[in-house]
């Protein structure tokens, strides 16, 4: 690069600015780009899912191989949005398309875990010992706080002790059925992750 004439940087310069400038009027090889994408997608599974992040909710388009069997483990090795999807039509933000990351990151939880009080270490538990603990904190809670009249006399049925936040990747009946159950319950402190 050191040995590089004016000329030349001039010459490199003007051919970059016009190659690029022809693909973002759309003279692209797409039929070679379809062809590089069939082949790596090939003979991989896909799985639409929903972007975790946020409350937009975006569509995802997962890859992976293998069978799931003990001789070739499933993995997700390309992930990218769905053009058929309603919200993103296909895009995702600089956090959905980072999400193979996210799924392989070393640090990422993959089953519940408790730390008793005063405790310093968590311990793993199994998906049906924490729906069962957090069942029984929340009676214990409810039966303990519960207020069904008001000073007044009022007929109120509130719990106020406890809030609940949703899942904002959720659908809107999915919402509509939290939303009935929590209220059922008396929850009075319920929000959406879409609001925060």
């Amino acid at each position: 690069m050191a040995t590089l004439s004016r000329r030349d940087f001039l010459k490199v310069s003007g051919a970059t600015l016009a190659a690029s400038s022809l693909a973002v009027l759309g003279f692209t090889p797409q039929h070679a780009l379809a062809e590089v994408r069939q082949f790596k997608l090939e003979r991989a599974t896909e799985t639409r899912n929903t972007c975790p992040y946020c409350s937009v909710a975006c569509g995802l388009l997962m890859y992976s191989l293998g069978d799931g069997a003990k001789n070739a483990k499933a993995s997700i090795f390309h992930i990218e949005g769905d053009p058929d999807h309603p919200v993103n039509r296909g895009t995702l933000c600089p956090k959905g398309a980072a999400l193979l990351d996210f799924v392989h990151s070393k640090s990422r939880l993959l089953y519940p875990q408790y730390r008793a009080p005063k405790a310093k270490e968590w311990q793993r538990i199994s998906w049906d010992e924490a729906l069962e603990k957090t069942a029984r904190l929340l009676k214990t809670d409810r039966d303990a706080n519960f207020l069904a009249k008001s000073a007044a006399g009022l007929t109120v049925n509130r719990w106020e002790t406890t809030g609940f936040l949703a899942a904002s990747a959720s659908s809107n009946e999915v919402g509509y059925l939290t939303a009935k159950v929590v209220r059922s319950l008396g929850l009075m402190a319920f929000d959406n992750q879409a609001r925060v």
